[in-house]
């Protein structure tokens, strides 16, 4: 029996650029730690996005040559998930759990307030991608269960260290700026610094799990 495999979109996208769109979220998810792994001849650099991730070749790359290359990537993905992270690569971030909407969050989920702390600590999170604002990181978890929407109405100024949930996403706001998600903490480490080698602490493929700190 032949295997199933999901259709895979690769669109062209500038000169030296594609996009390359699975169907299925969780392929994407496999497929971009692939990339991350295996970068394929003649690509440049990868930018994962929530469902796509755009793939830059070098100048003098053969574009069908890295079509094919990432097709049989993705083809090597199907049915194997993301791979899980070795302990020592999962950056721990404390939090105090003292955010204005952590109530509202809890009735909203049904669960209380303990309830959603638990369930924020004990996932893994992912970063997927990096949007919005430099380092912030768009970090997703099946296993959470905190999937809520996005305020009605977005707050002029999010304090930087801000740790917020929307539309299935956690979230650290890396500096002081207007936003709409749901805030239940925060924390005092720096998710972006120019003075670092690296400035953004997360970048896609990162896993993050968040511990409680306690109140000041």
């Amino acid at each position: 029996m032949s295997a199933i495999t999901t259709p895979l979109r690769i669109l062209p996208a500038g000169d030296r650029s594609v996009l390359v769109a699975p169907d299925e979220h969780a392929d994407l998810v496999a497929f971009i730690d692939l990339l991350r792994r295996e970068l394929p001849a003649g690509v440049h650099d990868v930018l994962p996005a929530a469902q796509t991730v755009l793939v830059t070749m070098t100048d003098t790359a053969d574009a069908r040559a890295v079509e094919e290359q990432l097709r049989q990537l993705f083809r090597s993905t199907q049915g194997v998930g993301s791979v899980e992270p070795e302990l020592d690569a999962v950056r721990t971030i404390p939090v105090r759990y003292d955010g204005p909407d952590l109530e509202s969050v809890a009735a909203q989920l049904g669960i209380s307030v303990r309830e959603v702390i638990a369930a924020h600590t004990k996932a893994v999170w992912r970063c997927s991608f990096i949007g919005f604002a430099p380092g912030f990181g768009y970090l997703e978890s099946a296993e959470s269960g905190l999937a809520v929407p996005r305020r009605t109405e977005s707050r002029t100024s999010v304090p930087a260290g801000s740790v917020a949930l929307a539309d299935g996403y956690s979230a650290i706001y890396p500096r002081r700026s207007p936003g709409g998600w749901q805030l239940i903490g925060t924390t005092d480490v720096r998710m972006w610094d120019l003075d670092r080698a690296e400035p953004s602490l997360l970048r896609p493929g990162t896993r993050v799990r968040f511990t409680e700190e306690a109140r000041g």
